[in-house]
């Protein structure tokens, strides 16, 4: 302990540290004593540096309040109320992970620069109405009490998002949108639209910068209407001032718009080809600032985002394409190069010819040479006469970018014109409900780069009109509110930017009118122009001017600091007009879209062109618009922070964070908040909402003192001694007050609502009973009768069963005695019946066995007989050798050598006996398979495969060789012949009829008949190739198409054409189409149904029905087609029944190899059973068999 200083150290004590630098943004840092020894003290500060504390320097630390050691979440009470202890604040919750702060019901949000887990369907769940402070700090939490506000006071509320690029605030802007669309609990088809809107405006309108990753280069006010019920019903979105000259120039590590990269990445390569795109290092526009990259964004992923959200709201796919083509126009004309050339003393440019100029005139659909016109020369118009002057390298490289600057401009116009018209439902004119909107605000930061030019004067004017909104808000309304209420109240000092809004926009001979002023001159340079701002406001001091008459910049005093404008470039940018060339070059177009985003432009003439308001007239118009949308509204503040320029996470710079702190009068507004009184109601508001705390208290309309009514109110809930006013008409509040009285008169209410749902309940209660007490008198009525009946039908029941078992013994018994008679007569009868049978049987067994005794003793006496037979013979032969031999030899030897011939002769006829035998055993064993292979076969379907290759084998395979007969089929042998005798042969020769039959055939030669009837030079000659025409004349082209087909499919079943080796694809082509597909196309099956019903008539007129079974056709289908046949059902009934007659089998035609199977069924459907190619096919044949 050490008592040298103003009051007491000890280890462990929080003090605030003061390095007393004397710089501008230097607050005290909070520290905490490590050791105090020997008069000296060591801290360490919140950066983590130790630090001495000597005797001298003792007045350099202070003591901290205990609310600034762990920080608090509403920063009103904090006990040390200065920078340091907010900015300690805010350090402590940023280290915790915690970036949500209240100043009341204001909101500070510090960047985490980081995905925190605080916006899941939970959070949203746990924020949903709540009231500010009773849960921590929260994005949520301000959307929830600004939804309830405008439920609960029927007024329109806005949300405003202030701080400056990179703190934060479109990212807070699309969760407010979240929150509101899970809230008004429609999950609509609008909600999701007004939700992807945003996907599509950052990618056109955002970039990245050196400050931010996602910035905002254009703001936004975003107007979301409620139905009565509180669902999202429609939106509608407000765009300011774009950055365009972005398109053309951007500063190192800077990126152009997101689109142009997401394009790039995740585009098909087939239609980046149409577009003639690349990557996005080809193009100039989009490598100025040396960065094509940009960590923690997927360009590829955000490009299909981009598409579905189109989708989704409503682009065609022609829009988006045409939208594609624009922008891939813009970069090829970034990519035009120029040279300077020089014509009668003139400097003058041409554009090099290259790839780049021809693709960006096709996308734009214009001439090239028209394209280089416009670049190179200006068309000035005086006095009704023309004039064209050349236009020097630099000239034409600025009319280029103007010229892409204003598609840009105009196609994100058009872009933000087609989002609200498929989100913007205008109120209807019948309905008399007023609906009600909430705003939200999301406009670009204050901007203070290296080098600032018009568009960060246009930005800073806008901040500087939002700081006055809630300087007025917050200060100026709420303390001359509290003067006019006459109420206790001390003023509080604030910083006041009205001087600086005055000196820029609202007083006489301003900067904006000046400049305004100076860009409507035709001889107005941005020379005269400084000159004009340096004579008006030098004396200003919120005006810097020029050190001296060579520098361009001049200066302003913001309020969050001083920023100085390059003034080159002021003029063209503010006019923001295209030429006269432009616009032609535009109107030439036969581009409809790129009309339609310049339609305004070319409809306007040339002399209204001059007249145009400039951008600086138009954006100041569109603010104050937005003002007054403001100011009709309840606001609610979200102040965003950056904690550093890094963009990196748990990174926190103390000066930086200060000067956000002190210009956007942070301070002022804890103070405020603290010392005044956020809520006020009237007193009829007051009486009204709040009377059921105190039973007894009429309505408003009912009071005569509404002043006491509301004074006992606040006595009797807040107490006499808590900081409450009455001013003349209205009630003042704290926020813990208002939140305090709230929870009351929910409870209250909860009260009364408990009592009378008791009531209710007891009268329900009561009218149940007596309903049921009502119902159980007759339930019981019911029941004692029912209970009655069923008694009585139990004993009625147990009488009929008594009975029912008497008379049954009675029938059982009766029963057993008939039964046992019938069976004796049944025995009886089947015995006599059964004699009688087998008498019969045994006669006719004996009559067979008698009869097939005698069938084998006859075959047995027959054999006997013939081997009797045989051995007489041999006898015979015996002694006739004998008696031969013995003239030869002695009677000993002739005899001895006959017998010897004899017993050969009988072993011989032994033999020939047994072999008889075996074969008459052969021939009834095979007849015995055969019979049982038949029975095997009767019920397997049958192959007509391998029946037509069995019946039509000797044809020869189908292999690739024509005439390679095979060999005949089974049954067929005996007609094989040899070569040479078919030779001699002569072919065609029929049966011989009888003589009286003869007739003189020669007149009926075929070859007269061919050479009568044949088209162009066939003859009647067989030729083994295809024909190029039918052999007969054809009406019908199918008939022609299909005589053609059955010609080739008999070549290749004859084995005269080769079959395809393998199947050929056909490309496109009329001429390619083949041959059955042109048949099919041709002939239709109305065509031969109709011919089918002809035929049948006349076959029902010349034959009668019993003949009809035995038409040809039916023998041929007969033939061709079995019952159980492998081809399908649908085949065979259509062929059988007379179904269509389409052609059949296209296969015959198709390089593909077919079976004779296919080829047979082709043949009989197309040839054979169709009138109109009988002819041809019986020809086909003719000529075939002739050879």
């Amino acid at each position: 302990m050490t008592s040298f200083c103003l009051f007491l150290c000890f280890q462990g004590d929080y003090v605030w540290l003061d390095h007393k630098t004397g710089r501008e943004f230097d607050v005290p840092v909070g520290a905490v004593v490590k050791l105090c020894d020997s008069g000296q003290i060591q801290v360490l500060d919140d950066e983590g540096q130790e630090h001495w504390i000597f005797p001298q320097n003792a007045t350099n630390i202070k003591p901290m309040h205990p609310t600034s050691i762990h920080g608090v979440q509403d920063m009103i009470r904090l006990g040390d109320l200065n920078e340091a202890g907010i900015l300690r604040n805010l350090l402590i919750r940023y280290n915790e992970h915690v970036i949500y702060t209240y100043t009341g019901s204001i909101l500070v949000a510090v960047n985490p620069y980081q995905l925190l887990p605080i916006y899941t369907a939970d959070h949203i769940r746990l924020y949903t109405n709540k009231k500010i402070g009773e849960m921590p700090p929260h994005i949520f939490a301000i959307a929830d009490n600004c939804y309830f506000n405008m439920q609960r006071n029927n007024k329109d509320q806005c949300c405003i998002i202030s701080g400056e690029s990179g703190a934060g605030k479109t990212e807070s802007t699309k969760l407010i949108l979240q929150f509101l669309a899970a809230i008004s609990g429609q999950h609509s088809w609008i909600e999701q639209q007004v939700l992807e809107a945003t996907p599509i405006l950052e990618a056109f309108g955002n970039a990245k910068t050196i400050r931010n990753d996602n910035s905002s280069r254009f703001g936004k006010y975003i107007d979301i209407h409620f139905n009565k019920r509180g669902a999202i019903e429609g939106a509608k979105i407000e765009q300011y001032l774009l950055e365009k000259s972005r398109v053309c120039r951007q500063a190192p590590d800077e990126r152009n718009y997101h689109v142009f990269y997401c394009m790039l990445k995740g585009m098909a390569p087939e239609m980046k080809a149409k577009l003639g795109l690349g990557l996005a290092t080809d193009y100039s526009y989009l490598t100025m600032g040396n960065c094509t990259e940009c960590d923690g964004r997927n360009d590829l992923r955000e490009y299909s985002s981009i598409l579905s959200a189109m989708k989704v709201l409503m682009f065609t796919e022609t829009e988006i394409w045409e939208i594609s083509k624009l922008l891939a126009a813009i970069l090829h004309m970034g990519n035009l190069r120029f040279e300077a050339r020089t014509y009668d003393n003139l400097d003058a440019c041409v554009v090099v010819r290259s790839p780049d100029l021809v693709t960006a005139a096709s996308l734009m659909e214009v001439e090239p040479k028209d394209v280089m016109v416009c670049l190179t020369t200006r068309t000035l118009i005086t006095r009704g006469e023309s004039v064209t002057t050349p236009l020097s390298m630099n000239q034409g490289l600025d009319v280029r970018d103007a010229f892409v600057k204003g598609i840009y401009g105009r196609l994100f116009v058009w872009i933000v014109d087609k989002i609200n018209a498929a989100i913007y439902r205008p109120p209807s004119c019948e309905s008399s409900l007023i609906r009600r909107s909430m705003g939200l605000l999301d406009i670009f930061g204050f901007e203070n780069f290296f080098v600032n030019s018009f568009e960060q004067l246009c930005i800073n004017f806008a901040n500087e009109n939002l700081q006055q909104f809630f300087v007025r808000h917050v200060f100026k309304l709420e303390q001359k509110e509290y003067n006019l209420e006459d109420i206790s109240w001390q003023h509080i000092e604030f910083t006041d930017n009205q001087d600086a809004l005055d000196m820029i926009a609202n007083k006489p001979m301003n900067i904006i009118s000046l400049i305004d002023e100076e860009s409507k001159f035709p001889k107005g340079t941005d020379a005269t122009m400084l000159y004009k701002l340096n004579s008006q406001h030098k004396l200003n001091c919120n005006y810097i001017p020029p050190k001296n008459s060579y520098e361009t910049q001049f200066g302003i005093q913001h309020f969050a600091g001083v920023v100085h404008y390059e003034s080159r470039g002021f003029l063209e940018k503010n006019r923001d007009s295209l030429h006269t060339d432009i616009i032609q070059l535009v109107h030439s177009s036969r581009n409809k879209f790129i009309k339609q985003i310049f339609q305004a432009d070319v409809a306007m003439g040339v002399e209204t062109r001059k007249r145009s308001p400039t951008l600086s007239s138009q954006f100041k118009r569109s603010l104050e618009m937005l003002m007054r949308t403001l100011s009709v509204c309840q606001p609610f503040f979200v102040r965003c922070i950056k904690p550093n320029e890094l963009k990196k996470p748990m990174l926190f710079d103390r000066e930086l964070c200060i000067r956000q702190l002190r210009y956007s009068g942070m301070m002022e507004t804890i103070r405020i908040r603290r010392a005044g009184y956020p809520i006020r109601y009237s007193f009829a508001e007051f009486v009204d909402r709040y009377r059921v705390l105190m039973p007894g208290i009429k309505p408003s309309h009912l009071q005569e003192d509404l002043r006491g009514t509301c004074q006992q109110i606040l006595t009797a809930r807040l107490g006499k001694h808590e900081d409450w006013q009455i001013g003349k008409t209205k009630i003042f509040l704290k926020d813990q007050h208002d939140m305090q009285l709230e929870i009351d008169r929910d409870k209250a209410i909860t009260n009364k609502v408990i009592l009378i749902q008791k009531s209710v309940r007891g009268l329900q209660a009561r009218k149940n009973f007596l309903r049921l007490r009502s119902a159980v008198t007759v339930l019981q009525k019911a029941w004692r009768g029912y209970q009655c009946r069923k008694k009585y039908r139990i004993m009625k029941t147990g009488f009929l069963r008594l009975q029912a078992v008497c008379r049954s013994r009675k029938y059982y018994r009766s029963y057993r005695k008939t039964r046992l008679r019938v069976t004796l007569l049944q025995a009886r009868c089947r015995g006599f019946l059964v004699r009688q049978a087998f008498a019969r049987h045994l006669r006719a067994v004996l009559t067979i066995q008698a009869y097939t005794r005698g069938m084998i003793g006859r075959r047995l006496c027959q054999r006997l007989r013939a081997e009797l037979q045989r051995r007489l013979q041999a006898e015979r032969q015996r002694l006739a050798e004998e008696e031969q031999l013995r003239n030869q030899m002695t009677m000993r030897r002739a005899k001895a050598e006959a017998e010897r011939k004899h017993q050969e002769r009988l072993v011989q006829l032994a033999q020939q006996q047994e072999e008889r035998e075996r074969e008459v055993k052969e021939e009834a064993r095979k007849k015995k398979e055969l019979l049982e292979q038949m029975e095997r076969e009767k019920d397997q379907p049958v192959d007509h495969s391998d029946m037509v290759d069995r019946m039509f084998g000797f044809l020869g395979d189908s292999g690739p060789l024509p005439n390679q007969d095979g060999q005949a089929p089974t049954g067929f042998e005996d007609l094989e012949r040899s070569a040479c005798a078919e030779e001699e042969e002569v072919l065609g020769e029929g049966l011989r009829l009888p003589e009286e039959e003869e007739e003189d055939l020669s007149q009926f030669k075929f070859s007269k008949f061919a050479a009568t009837y044949f088209q162009g030079v066939s003859t009647h000659t067989y030729i083994r190739r295809a024909l190029k025409q039918p052999l007969l004349f054809h009406e019908d082209e199918g008939d022609q198409l299909a005589a053609l087909a059955v010609w080739i499919t008999v070549l290749r079943f004859m084995g005269d054409l080769p079959e395809p080796k393998c199947q050929l694809v056909i490309n496109d082509g009329s001429e390619k189409i083949p041959v059955m597909t042109k048949i099919y196309e041709t002939l239709g099956k109305r065509t031969y149904k109709r011919e089918l019903q002809e035929l049948q008539v006349e076959e029902e007129v010349r034959w009668p029905d019993v003949q009809k079974r035995n038409s040809v056709r039916h023998k041929l289908v007969s033939l061709t087609l079995k019952r159980k046949s492998k081809i399908t059902e649908e085949v065979a009934r259509r062929l059988t029944e007379g179904g269509d007659y389409a052609l059949q089998g296209n296969s015959m035609l198709e390089e593909r190899p077919t079976s004779n199977l296919e080829k047979l069924h082709f043949i009989i459907g197309n040839g054979i059973l169709r009138p109109t190619l009988r002819c041809v096919t019986f020809t086909s044949l003719k000529e075939t068999l002739e050879i």
